[in-house]
């Protein structure tokens, strides 16, 4: 969960997450790099007196074209690989479907024969003491911990967007069309989200609660829920 005055990412609490925030802090130190080699030409330009070169035109420009090529290669070979990792769904213990409407979020368990719900937000006046405003919701998302699980998204009205900061999970939902990505949930918790494309007056009311738990409570939990 976010908090006040907090300037990174949150906790990773995926594999995917933890590449992400390992390649931002990667893009940032190149760009770093670039800024200090910039701030230096200037302050040399503004510093040192004006006066002819023996470099050649034609090497400063070969060397102008290089390194900006090789700056582009350093962040796209990660960026691509991460690219790869997050459409990869291989043999998901887990499907979950996700349904956006107007305003609210539809779950259904499609490995159960009747486990789904709709999750609504809670309201701040029966919010209970210690609950997060504008984030809990009446009823979470359960996944098994340290389980694969497929998350099939898509809308019943307009655009909505399934997404999850902790989890390394945004995706689009998209009325008539199926998207599916993949979530790995490596320690227990309770993970917030919002619907993150505009999708109406009550955009900021539809919020995501996503609680990872082990797989013997996973399993009393959907064996209560479905009976």
């Amino acid at each position: 969960m976010a908090n006040h005055l907090q300037l990174g990412f949150q906790d990773a609490s995926s594999p995917i997450m933890e590449e992400l925030v390992e390649f931002h802090d990667h893009a940032l130190m190149v760009a770093l790099a670039i800024c200090s080699l910039v701030l230096y030409l200037l302050a040399l330009m503004m510093m040192e007196k004006l006066s002819s070169t023996t470099v050649d035109a034609q090497e400063i420009e070969l060397i102008w074209t290089i390194l900006p090529a090789i700056v582009l290669v350093l962040l796209a070979l990660p960026s691509l690989q991460i690219l790869y990792m997050m459409d990869e769904i291989n043999e998901p213990d887990l499907t979950l479907k996700a349904i956006g409407h107007q305003w609210y979020w539809s779950y259904e368990y499609t490995d159960f024969k009747d486990l789904s719900f709709d999750s609504y937000m809670t309201p701040s006046t029966e919010l209970p003491l210690g609950h997060f405003r504008l984030l809990e919701v009446d009823h979470r998302v359960i996944i098994p911990m340290e389980s694969p699980t497929r998350i099939i998204v898509t809308a019943s009205d307009v655009l909505h967007s399934w997404a999850v900061p902790s989890l390394g999970v945004k995706t689009d939902a998209i009325p008539g069309r199926l998207n599916q990505t993949s979530i790995l949930a490596t320690r227990p918790g309770i993970f917030y989200g919002q619907c993150s494309e505009i999708c109406g007056a009550n955009h900021s009311y539809m919020p995501i609660v996503v609680e990872s738990t082990p797989l013997t409570h996973f399993e009393s939990w959907s064996s209560l829920l479905s009976s």
